[in-house]
C-alpha cells in the first residue's frame, strides 16, 4: 500500500495545513465496501475542521458512503485503488438514513431551473459556503447509487427523502481544487459548482450517464486536461440560472485541453472496453449529446468564456445559448476538433423562451470569435446555426479557419425549406427537440437574425453531393462570408442566400 499523500501545490496554494493528517481508519472506517462509511469519514473531517484543516485521506479500499460533508480548509485524497462508493439509498428513510434531505432551496420561490440544478445537499460529497477545498487523488468516486433524474424506470425519485443524484455539488464555496480523480456514474450531475468563485478542475476523468461538469453562476473556472464520456447529456454545461435568489452571470471561464465523447456506453470507457452506441437513426437522436453548452438556463449571462484545444468526437458540438433574458458577450473557441459530430458543430442561439420572472425580456448575443475548427460529420448533414429573432439579433459574430467534412445528401426540397422562427422553442437543433425542424436549407451555415457577421477561409466538403447551397442567410446585416473552396456542393444556386 502507498503510503500517505504528500503536501503539493494544492495544499500551499489553499492555505491547508501541509502536516496534518487524517487517516479515516483512525476514525473508524475500514474500507471493506460492507458498511455504511459516510460517518467515519465525516468525522475525520471534523476533526480536521476542528485542527485549523488539514488532509483526509482515504487509503485503498471500497467506502460505501451516503453524505459526506467537506469543510473549509480540508483536502480530501483518495489514495491509488481508494474508492468512495455511492451506496443504494435505503428503501425507507428516516432522519437518519440514506443521503442527506435536500434543503430548502431558495431556488423554491423561482421556478425556473430543475430539482436536480437546485439543490445540493442530496449529493455524496457536498460543501456549502466553504473556503480552501480539495477532492483530489488517483481514486474512485462511483455513483452506483445515485440516480440521474426522475425518468428512471424502477429507481426512486430525485426528490425523494433518503435520495442522493450528484457526486459531488458545491454552492457559494471560493478557492476550490478538483484534481486526477475518476468519477464513474456521477448521478444527474459528476460536478455541480453554483456560486463558486476560483475552482479548478483538471485532469478528472468522467464516464458517466448525465452530465460531466456543471458550472452555474460561477467566476473565474478553469478545466485543464479532462477526459468525460457523456453521451446522455453535456460533458460541460455552464449555466446562469436564478439557484442563488438572483441573476448571476457566469464568467472568467477556461476550458482547455480537453476529450470528451458521446460515442460509448455509459462507465464502458473506465473499465476498457470501450463498447460504442449504435448509429440508427434512434439511437443518434437519444444519444451523443457530449457538448460543451454555454446556456440553456440563461437569466445571469456569461461574460468572458474561453474554449482552447479540445477534442470531441461523437457529440453535439458547442452551443452558445441565450434565450431566459441574459446577456452573452466575449465568448471565444480556438483549436476544436470534432469527430464524428451528430449535430449542429457550431449552434449559436438568441432566443425568447423568457423562463425567469414576469417582465423577463430578450438578452443579448455579441461578440463571438472562432477560429481553427475542423469537423466531421460522418452520420448527419446539420450545418452550423447562427440564429438569433427579429428585432433581437445576434452581433458581432467572426469566423476563420473552419473546415467541414460532411455526409451531405441534401435535397432540392430541403433546399428550399424556411425553418420556421421557434422564438420561444427549448434551444435545440436535433434529438427528439428540433426548434427548426429535422432539416435545414444549407448544408455548410444557416444564418438568420444577424448584424456583424464575417466568416473567412470557410472550406466544406461533402462526401455524398448535396443540392443544398452551402450558405443561407436571412436579415443579415454587415455580413462578410467568404466561402474558400467546397466539393459535393453548389456554392450558388437559384433561391439559396437570402439577404435582408
Amino acid at each position: 500500500m502507498r503510503g500517505p499523500p504528500e503536501a503539493n501545490e494544492t495544499v500551499r496554494a489553499l492555505s491547508i495545513p501541509p502536516d496534518a493528517l487524517f487517516d479515516v481508519r483512525a476514525f473508524g472506517a475500514r474500507g471493506e465496501g460492507k458498511r455504511i462509511e459516510s460517518g467515519a469519514i465525516n468525522r475525520a473531517i471534523a476533526a480536521a475542521s476542528r485542527d485549523g484543516g488539514g488532509t483526509v485521506w482515504l487509503p485503498r479500499g471500497t467506502y460505501a458512503s451516503y453524505s459526506i460533508r467537506l469543510q473549509s480548509r480540508v483536502r480530501l485524497y483518495l489514495d491509488e485503488g481508494a474508492v468512495i462508493l455511492a451506496a443504494e439509498p435505503p428503501d425507507c428513510a428516516s432522519d437518519t438514513e440514506g443521503y442527506d434531505p435536500a434543503e430548502e432551496s431558495i431556488a423554491a420561490r423561482f421556478p425556473y431551473q430543475d430539482f436536480g440544478h437546485s439543490h445540493w445537499h442530496n449529493s455524496l460529497i457536498w460543501g456549502e459556503d466553504l473556503r480552501d477545498v480539495a477532492i483530489e487523488g488517483e481514486g474512485l468516486i462511483r455513483g452506483k447509487g445515485l440516480v440521474n433524474g426522475d425518468f428512471e424506470p424502477g429507481r426512486p425519485p430525485a426528490a425523494r427523502r433518503g435520495v442522493g443524484n450528484k457526486a459531488i455539488a458545491l454552492v457559494g464555496c471560493e478557492n476550490v481544487v478538483l484534481r486526477d480523480l475518476s468519477i464513474r456514474e456521477g448521478g444527474h450531475c459528476a460536478v455541480l459548482a453554483t456560486g463558486v468563485k476560483n475552482v479548478r478542475a483538471e485532469h478528472l476523468r468522467i464516464d458517466t450517464n448525465r452530465d460531466g461538469l456543471n458550472f452555474d453562476c460561477c467566476e473565474g473556472v478553469r478545466v485543464i486536461g479532462c477526459t468525460i464520456n457523456s453521451p446522455n447529456d453535456d460533458a460541460i454545461s455552464l449555466k446562469s440560472t436564478y439557484a442563488l435568489g438572483r441573476p448571476v452571470p457566469t464568467r472568467d471561464v477556461l476550458i482547455r485541453d480537453c476529450m470528451l465523447t458521446g460515442d460509448y456506453l455509459p462507465g464502458t470507457v473506465m473499465e476498457g472496453t470501450y463498447r460504442r452506441l449504435g448509429n440508427d437513426a434512434r439511437t443518434i437522436a437519444e444519444h451523443y449529446v457530449c457538448r460543451i453548452k454555454l446556456g440553456t438556463e440563461s437569466n445571469g449571462g456569461f461574460r468572458d468564456i474561453c474554449m482552447r484545444s479540445n477534442v470531441m468526437r461523437g457529440c453535439r458540438g458547442i452551443a452558445i445559448i441565450t434565450v431566459d433574458g441574459g446577456v452573452v458577450a466575449g465568448v471565444t473557441v480556438e483549436n476544436l476538433a470534432m469527430h464524428d459530430a451528430r449535430s449542429a458543430p457550431i449552434f449559436i442561439r438568441l432566443g425568447a423562451r423568457l423562463n425567469g420572472p414576469k417582465g423577463t425580456v430578450p438578452g443579448r448575443l455579441r461578440d463571438v470569435r472562432i477560429s481553427d475548427v475542423h469537423c466531421e460529420q460522418l452520420y448527419t448533414s446539420m450545418p452550423m446555426i447562427v440564429s438569433g429573432i427579429r428585432g433581437h439579433p445576434i452581433e458581432d459574430i467572426e469566423m476563420r479557419h473552419v473546415h467541414m467534412r460532411m455526409r451531405g445528401g441534401g435535397t432540392a426540397r430541403m433546399a428550399a425549406i424556411v425553418p420556421p422562427e421557434a422564438v420561444r422553442s427549448y434551444p435545440e437543433p436535433s434529438g427528439h427537440i428540433q426548434c427548426f425542424g429535422p432539416a435545414l436549407p444549407a448544408c455548410g451555415l444557416f444564418a438568420r437574425h444577424v448584424r456583424g457577421f464575417e466568416v473567412r477561409n470557410f472550406t466544406l466538403e461533402c462526401i455524398r453531393p448535396d443540392r443544398r447551397p452551402a450558405v443561407w442567410l436571412r436579415d443579415v446585416r454587415r455580413g462578410n462570408i467568404r466561402v474558400a473552396r467546397t466539393r459535393g456542393v453548389r456554392v450558388r444556386g437559384p433561391g439559396e442566400a437570402h439577404h435582408g
